[in-house]
Parts: C-alpha cells; structure tokens; sequence
C-alpha cells in the first residue's frame, strides 16, 4: 500500500488539498480529526491534559475549549511540548488504527493528512512526502483573515511550527500555494497522477491484495511439497 505523507503550516491550503485527494476518491487519515477524538470529553486523553492544565481550559458543558488551549500551548513552548507527549500515544494509535482498516479494505493509496509529519517522525513510513507552502508573508495574511487574529497571534501560532521552507527541504512533492483556487487545482492535477502512478513492487506486496497473494502463494507451495513426499 502507498502511504503518502501530506503535511505543510497553519494557513497553508494543506486541508484545501486533502479535500482534493479526497474529491479524487483517494481516503485521507487525518491526524487533527484523530485528535479532537483524543480530546473528547470523558477519554483518557481528556482526563490526562485537565490534570495538566486544569480545569480553566473547559468551556461551560465541560468539554476542552480548543481555542483557549491553542493559546496557552502556542504561546509557550514547554506547554506545547507537555500538550505533545499526553496526546501522542492516543494520535498514533488512531492513526494506525485508521491505516489498518484502510489497508483491510483493499485500498492500494491512502493519504497520511499530518501536521507533525517530520516532527512525529512519521515521514519515516511515507513515500511520497507532500508538502504544500507559502512564503512566510502570505501565510501571516491568510492566518490572521482566516481567524481574525491579531499579528501577534498569528505570528506566535506560526512560528510555533517547523518552517515551511524547512519542510519544503525534505519534502519530495512541493505545491507551491501562493496563487489563486484555481492555480493550486492545476498544480494538484500533476501531484495526483505522480500519486496514482502504479505501485512499484515492495509497495504491492505490501498491501491487502499482495499480503493475500503472497500468502496464497505459501500454501500451495506447502500443498505441493506434501504432494511431493
């Protein structure tokens, strides 16, 4: 099964380009729906972060106020770090979880929606890597109009990330989404037939049909031997 690894920064369209694999009939795992999941009132991911931060990061009906906690971690590096480490083992469990039913499935591509792709370490199962950037100035712009947040905000909430260019450094597709809707819908066209090309062989064997293939190929081996002697 190809697992591709797409990941990018706040502000940068990278939900814009899932929803395009997606529309493309491509399923997506996406880790920041995974997380609402870990945060849900009554989890032991829920139960785990109230204890650390306390009980001011919970709206009236006692569920984790999102935004009030995204301005306490992103403003504060060892509480973002904190924050990291309660939530990871309940992410990655979801994120295999979700690999697995996809792979049962039969599905031969699947796209690993990530924000903490190379943080996770997660690019270490993913080929190919797709980044999708903007240059610092307009993903500033577009953060602070799509929350309506301050320059402050906005800057803290970025640069709280790994660079984009860093990503772009390591990254083995790059969309480049500094235009218009619909210069990102022609650049995703190229990425998605370099994303659908057929599955070299590891990648095959590797996936539901292959494991099956594979399997059924030992038991007519051991069948004949039987045979045989």
């Amino acid at each position: 099964m190809r697992m591709v690894g797409l990941t990018g920064g706040i502000a940068s369209g990278k939900s814009t380009v899932a929803s395009m694999f997606n529309h493309n009939n491509i399923p997506i795992v996406d880790a920041d729906v995974i997380a609402r999941v870990a945060l849900k009132k009554g989890s032991a991911g829920y139960k785990k972060v109230v204890a650390a931060f306390g009980p001011d990061i919970l709206q009236h009906d006692g569920h984790v106020d999102r935004l009030k906690l995204g301005r306490i971690v992103f403003s504060d590096a060892s509480k973002r770090q904190l924050l990291s480490r309660l939530l990871a083992p309940y992410i990655s469990s979801g994120i295999y979880s979700e690999i697995l039913k996809l792979w049962l499935k039969g599905h031969k591509v699947i796209v690993l929606d990530i924000p903490l792709l190379f943080e996770a370490k997660w690019d270490k199962w993913t080929k190919p890597i797709v980044v999708v950037w903007v240059d610092p100035e307009t993903q500033l712009r577009r953060l602070m109009k799509r929350d309506n947040s301050t320059e402050e905000d906005a800057g803290n909430r970025i640069s709280a990330q790994m660079s984009l260019d860093l990503k772009k450094s390591r990254a083995d597709i790059v969309i480049d989404n500094t235009g218009s809707l619909q210069d990102l819908q022609e650049r995703f066209s190229d990425v998605l037939s370099q994303v659908k090309k057929p599955l070299t062989w590891t990648e095959f064997w590797l996936s539901r049909d292959g494991s099956l293939s594979a399997l059924l190929g030992v038991i007519i081996g051991v069948i004949a031997v039987r045979k045989r002697f």
